[in-house]
């Protein structure tokens, strides 16, 4: 690895820490403890499976941000924050099936947490994060990933949804040549 890469590396991964502390943790963590205080109420629809359901999403959504979040780092050397945007597009792991996984997981984790602690007010919670997330990512995120990545993206937007995963990933994208180090 190049030290230009390396010093990349440790900042996007700096960065990314900070704002999964700040910005998903307070959505996923403090939101719903402000709501719930995490005790469980009496089960949604009185149905105990949904506790299951909550605990299962809840696994489920927990690897889906991880592998969000490292690809930001690895792939896209940058962070999930727009003032500290990835320099390539992110298109591996799992922006292969969805263009939204980090948000997708986001909303899992509430759902779940909604369906553990038997909360309707967590669920609205949820569809509110949900709407502010989609008109993010429609008014800002869009334009701005297509002014940055133009062509690059555009192909990527054709081939990806936003939020429905395909049945199918993408093709693994091509490995990015790093830059030879000795002036070649």
């Amino acid at each position: 690895m190049i030290p230009e890469r390396g010093g990349a590396l440790r900042r996007a991964a700096l960065g990314t820490v900070v704002f999964v502390l700040l910005v998903p943790g307070t959505v996923v963590g403090l939101g719903p403890w402000l709501v719930t205080h995490w005790r469980l109420a009496p089960p949604l629809l009185g149905w105990a499976w949904t506790r299951g359901l909550g605990v299962a999403l809840l696994i489920l959504a927990t690897p889906l941000f991880a592998a969000f979040t490292v690809r930001f780092v690895v792939e896209g050397l940058g962070t999930p924050v727009p003032i500290a945007p990835t320099r390539h597009l992110v298109v591996g792991g799992p922006f292969r099936w969805v263009r939204n996984p980090g948000y997708i997981a986001v909303i899992a984790l509430l759902l779940g947490q909604a369906l553990l602690f038997g909360s309707r007010a967590l669920l609205l919670y949820a569809a509110i994060v949900a709407f502010a997330f989609h008109l993010f990512v429609i008014l800002y995120e869009e334009p701005t990933l297509a002014r940055q990545f133009g062509v690059e993206y555009a192909a990527y937007r054709r081939q990806v949804p936003r939020w429905l995963p395909r049945l199918k990933p993408l093709p693994r994208p091509p490995r990015r040549a790093e830059p030879r180090s000795d002036g070649a």
